[in-house]
């Protein structure tokens, strides 16, 4: 991926080599560019209502609802960021629920409402394993409570994740296969229709792959806590990829403009979740960098509006 490098400062830290490689600004061949710096200015109504899930003060979301008496279908929407909480000398906006709330104000136009979560990440007390799965658990199921007086449809209720939150989203979908034994069970999870992953490979083991290259460091290492190898129950329970078949329509986008080595990624998982009965589509978003994906003001939003949907099986 094509970039313009900025004066970041010492390009030998980890971090503020990912600030390079990923999340300054991507130029397109075509011209196009999507640049989180710019994507977090976009102008967007205010969200109806701002509701904590649980104590912590990164335990929230924004809670945005269509025009309209309902019942609306609603979208839970799991931003990206390496899984960790910052990025070299990137303002901490770029790695947080609100690089996505374009996408929020977008659904919303659309007939949807959304659910924009916020949770610990690397970085963060209490972030990692298993507390970032904890939370976006816990920010899901209060949805059974939020239904009845914002007029929520849980039965037209899909997960939406981009880049690393599009791992998560998978994962979310995929709970219900979890062990008893597991830290991450719930009893009754809310059950999803689908769920979209945006330029997210879903596999968190295959992952390791790319981490320094893309994400600077070994952030999927430090995230779970150790290897493979030192903690297997933990990548089989903390990915999609462990728990096929999951059950559930999953629509996986993948942007064009990126190398073989992360489209691999994308391949291997819709492959053997393919293999192993689940219905997943890959379709691509064409002279696509990884935010365009985020941006609906970018030809790449009918993609990503066209699988949503698709899962929700509105106009």
């Amino acid at each position: 991926m094509p970039s313009i490098s900025l004066p970041i400062g010492d390009r030998n830290s980890a971090y503020q080599r990912l600030a390079t490689l990923l999340l300054l600004p991507i130029v397109l061949l075509n011209g196009q560019t999507t640049n989180p710096l710019e994507l977090i200015k976009q102008p967007t109504p205010p969200a109806n209502e701002r509701i904590a899930y649980d104590k912590e003060p990164l335990q929230f979301g924004e809670l945005r609802l269509p025009d309209g008496a309902g019942p609306f279908p609603i979208a839970i929407l799991i931003h990206g960021g390496c899984w960790s909480a910052k990025l070299g000398n990137l303002p901490e906006s770029v790695t947080s629920f609100e690089l996505l709330r374009p996408v929020a104000a977008a659904l919303a136009k659309g007939g949807i409402a959304s659910w924009n979560i916020e949770y610990r990440r690397l970085g963060n007390t209490g972030g990692g394993w298993p507390g970032t799965y904890q939370d976006i658990s816990r920010a899901t199921d209060l949805l059974r409570e939020l239904a009845p007086r914002y007029h929520l449809d849980l039965k037209q209720t899909i997960a939406i994740g981009h880049s690393s939150g599009g791992q998560l989203a998978f994962w979310l979908a995929a709970r219900g296969k979890l062990p008893k034994s597991s830290l991450l069970y719930t009893n009754s999870p809310l059950p999803l229709k689908g769920a979209v992953s945006i330029d997210g490979p879903p596999d968190l083991e295959a992952d390791r792959a790319i981490e320094k290259s893309v994400c600077g460091g070994a952030v999927v290492t430090q995230f779970i806590g150790g290897t493979p190898a030192e903690f297997p129950n933990r990548y089989r329970e903390g990915s999609a990829s462990g728990l096929l078949p999951i059950g559930v329509r999953q629509e996986l986008l993948l942007a064009s403009k990126h190398g073989e080595e992360w489209i691999a990624l994308f391949k291997e998982y819709a492959a053997a979740a393919g293999k192993a009965g689940d219905s997943v589509r890959m379709p691509t978003m064409e002279g696509a960098g990884h935010f365009d994906g985020i941006n609906p003001q970018a030809p790449a939003w009918e993609t990503v509006m066209a699988s949503v949907q698709s899962l929700l099986s509105v106009p």
